[in-house]
């Protein structure tokens, strides 16, 4: 069977059982019954060796909006541990409030989340993390920050595990501890490397460089994740770049094809420059542009129109930064990533 890359994930037409639709539209990853219910398995199984006891209560701050992380989670959760919701991506008071009323002892979140839910309670709600009394957080689906799990357990005096779950359908499948320097995956023939231009997996031990993760599912051919480690010789460690079409912003694939191909109908328009960076606790991205015509650059409406496309693509928050000065010959665009992750949408 041949590699499947999130550009060459097959047409959801004819796909039946449960949907898994990227917000974009871009990926329908079905499960069907069987499929179901071995994810979930699969789930708690990762979930319970992260961790997760009988006796946790479990709040899940993901977002659900088509692909169901969150859901998948909450639902594998509840079948290991007392009890489990999912609330969403919500604002970060509401989740306070959450886990209060749930009396929760795990969060489930993204790294990014969890970091600026900390700010928050020192910054803005003056509450103290302990006050929670969290024994566990879990975290899933970016690149974390350098020594983020160890400052949130330190913070919350918490077990702070990363959870690998595959992109496509969100599956947990591995676990990190902040002091181990590689993933332990739950069971034998999940995860793999492969070279970034060649569907081959490599054998351990690894030599030195950079490697794809590809990620085999009981019931689905090998997958390219578009995610990229610096290998080391006995192990597989967490990702630290992507690679390929799609760029990881706020836990969510942005098809860089289609921001080209909507700003190609933004007439006027000449250069384009997508700059990503993560100055505090969040992914940020801004489009910055440059226009051809001086009464582009200065008409408002122009920059309204390049927003509203942005906005019809993805539910990440991209901002839109005009460039002063004309421009008038055109380039292609490019993409910039202050974070060092994304290495280039070339995999050669």
């Amino acid at each position: 069977m041949s590699w499947i890359t999130r550009e060459s994930f097959p047409a959801g037409r004819a796909a039946q059982g449960l949907l898994l639709i990227s917000p974009d539209g871009e990926v329908v990853a079905p499960l069907d019954a069987a499929s179901m219910a071995a994810a979930q398995e699969l789930a708690a199984d990762t979930l319970k060796a992260a961790g997760l006891g009988a006796s946790d209560r479990v709040v899940v701050a993901l977002n659900n909006d088509g692909e169901g992380t969150g859901t998948l989670l909450a639902q594998a959760a509840a079948s290991v541990a007392a009890a489990a919701g999912s609330v969403g991506a919500r604002g970060r008071l509401r989740l306070h409030t959450a886990l209060e009323r749930v009396r929760a002892t795990t969060l489930i979140t993204t790294p990014s989340g969890a970091m600026d839910f900390l700010a928050r309670l020192h910054l803005e709600f003056l509450l103290d993390p302990l006050d929670l009394e969290l024994k566990h957080i879990f975290l899933v689906g970016e690149v974390a920050s350098p020594g983020a799990l160890s400052q949130l357990a330190g913070e919350f005096e918490a077990s702070v595990v990363e959870l690998y779950a595959d992109p496509f359908y969100g599956v947990p499948i591995a676990t990190r501890t902040a002091a181990a320097k590689v993933l332990t995956p739950v069971r034998d023939g999940l995860l793999g490397l492969a070279p970034l231009d060649k569907d081959a997996l490599l054998e351990a031990p690894y030599s030195e460089g950079l490697a794809e993760l590809i990620v085999t599912l009981p019931w689905s051919s090998p997958l390219r994740t578009g995610q990229v480690v610096r290998t080391v010789a006995d192990g597989i460690p967490a990702p630290a770049h992507t690679v390929g079409e799609h760029v990881l912003i706020r836990g969510r694939w942005i098809s860089i094809p289609k921001v080209a191909a909507a700003l190609t109908r933004i007439d006027g328009l000449s250069r384009w420059d997508l700059r990503i960076s993560r100055k505090g606790t969040l992914d940020s991205a801004v489009l910055y542009v440059s226009f051809k015509r001086d009464t582009l650059v200065r008409n408002p409406m122009w920059k309204g129109r390049i927003q509203q496309a942005l906005a019809a693509l993805t539910p990440v928050s991209i901002d839109v930064e005009v460039h002063p000065e004309v421009v008038e010959v055109s380039t292609p665009g490019t993409v910039t990533d202050l974070r060092d992750q994304h290495l280039g949408r070339n995999r050669l």
